[in-house]
């Protein structure tokens, strides 16, 4: 399954990134932007461990279909452990489903990885670890643009999954910002 369709010749069709990245300086600060193939949880799940514990997650639900309240979820502080057992149980549906962003903070090293609706990954901290990470996954320096136009899928075979995540952890809850909104 996949998050994203665009429009080729005269239909919808299902979207997948190549394996690229770029590193670009916005206000100041650097970071490192790459496409996510077929929605594949797997660089973002290398990114997140290649920082120290312990890791914040914050699933950001913009898009409900039911399972709870739109909002900004932030869990506790996890272990790598407890990070791959969620990556783990919830992988397929974070790869197929565009309802939400996802972010991991590593408190220790004070760097911030999202895995967006659009199946990018936006990385600040550090970016050469970064690129050696996803170097050695195949990915090669390119353009991850999304195309347009394009649709976001929010897929009802993942009603159930997006129930359990949000009662897979005592998530703290807060209310959509602005810059959340779709």
């Amino acid at each position: 399954m996949h998050k994203l369709s665009h429009f080729l010749a005269h239909s919808w069709a299902p979207f997948s990134h190549g394996p690229v990245y770029a590193v670009s300086f916005v206000d100041a600060t650097e970071r490192l932007i790459a496409g996510v193939p077929a929605g594949d949880a797997l660089p973002f799940a290398t990114l997140v461990a290649s920082l120290s514990p312990p890791y914040l997650l914050l699933f950001v639900l913009h898009t409900s279909r039911g399972e709870g309240a739109e909002g900004r979820y932030q869990s506790p502080a996890l272990s790598l452990e407890e990070f791959q057992d969620f990556i783990g149980r919830f992988g397929a549906f974070l790869s197929g489903d565009a309802r939400f962003d996802i972010w991991a903070y590593s408190v220790e090293e004070r760097a911030t990885i999202v895995w967006d609706r659009h199946d990018q990954i936006f990385a600040y901290g550090p970016i050469g670890r970064y690129q050696e990470r996803l170097n050695a996954l195949g990915f090669e320096l390119g353009d991850p643009r999304i195309p347009v136009p394009h649709q976001h899928h929010y897929r009802e075979e993942f009603d159930v999954d997006a129930k359990a995540l949000l009662v897979s952890l005592p998530w703290t809850y807060s209310a959509l910002r602005p810059e959340d909104a779709q």
